[in-house]
């Protein structure tokens, strides 16, 4: 337990201001957060090479050797309006090293350009298209971090929906599933988080939101949401979040649906720690345990 790697994270995510929304335009939003994810580790031995997907652009993450069958669908974080593939290349990276699983960023659509439910449908048209491809569903695995973590499991659902046969697992690092703001972390854990506030929060799902039902199933499936059907599920999150009741209410809700679902929860760090490999022991540790969970499941 690396109490002061965590402790000196924390002091550095508040001297730098880290947070996201506030007054700041869209356009500097979008600015200071590439900034800041451009600050953390990426994995050297991996090839990176641009592609579309589903009529949308991403990009195709290759480990250094010979790669194990299956794909890994990565979503990456930012609130629905921030971020993109190249922000969250630390972490799919990470999890190609681990696992030797092909990966595939997907640069799905943002708000306010593009409100819900357009990111959705960019995952469902992916997922498609890999089914359409050859891919079997039990070779492809979803992968998300923040508000990619929540579009994996409501990309898993809509695909459901659609008929669609869900993938082999789904991994969601510190999901965002409640758009109402109902989880008791959301109050609890005001002064703990240093990376995410209410208004912010609030301020960015506005832009994303815009009229639709806040309880829609898509939108806060911790809330609504029947899980049935949907594949093995692995949460993984930290007692230093606003965003920690909606893994909880995850993990809950999924095994009332019989749904296989491991929630993961380490204590003391922030949102998303595991960008964190060079400050935090505990980064590297959970990515191993997500790389075990998906080499597991996934199947060529």
């Amino acid at each position: 337990m690396s109490t002061i790697q965590r402790e000196r994270l924390d002091a550095q995510l508040r001297a730098a201001g880290a947070g996201l929304g506030g007054e700041n335009s869209v356009e500097a939003t979008r600015a200071g957060f590439e900034q800041l994810m451009g600050a953390l580790p990426v994995p050297e031995n991996i090839g990176v090479q641009e592609i579309s997907l589903g009529g949308r652009p991403g990009l195709r993450v290759t480990p250094a050797g010979a790669a194990r069958p299956g794909i890994l669908l990565y979503l990456h974080g930012g609130s629905h309006v921030v971020g993109s593939p190249r922000t969250a290349l630390g972490l799919t990276g990470n999890l190609v090293v681990r696992t030797g699983i092909t990966g595939i960023s997907l640069d799905y659509r943002l708000a306010p350009e593009h409100p819900f439910p357009a990111d959705v449908e960019d995952v469902v048209a992916a997922y498609r298209e890999l089914l359409d491809q050859g891919h079997a569903p039990e070779s492809i695995a979803f992968a998300g971090d923040s508000a990619g973590g929540g579009l994996s499991i409501t990309g898993a659902l809509a695909a459901r929906d659609a008929g669609l046969p869900v993938p082999a697992a789904i991994v969601a690092f510190s999901p965002g599933l409640d758009v109402t703001r109902a989880g008791a972390s959301m109050r609890t854990k005001v002064d703990a988080d240093p990376l995410l506030d209410r208004a912010g929060l609030d301020q960015l799902n506005s832009l994303y939101v815009v009229a639709a039902d806040r309880r829609n199933p898509l939108l806060s499936p911790v809330v609504t949401a029947d899980l049935t059907g949907l594949p093995p599920i692995l949460a993984q999150v930290g007692t230093n979040e606003l965003l920690l009741d909606d893994a909880r209410r995850l993990a809950v809700r999924a095994s009332d649906a019989e749904v296989d679902v491991i929630l993961d929860i380490t204590a003391k760090v922030p949102h998303v720690f595991q960008s964190f490999t060079d400050d935090l022991d505990e980064a590297g540790e959970a990515l191993d345990r997500a790389a075990l969970f998906l080499r597991q499941r996934v199947r060529g």
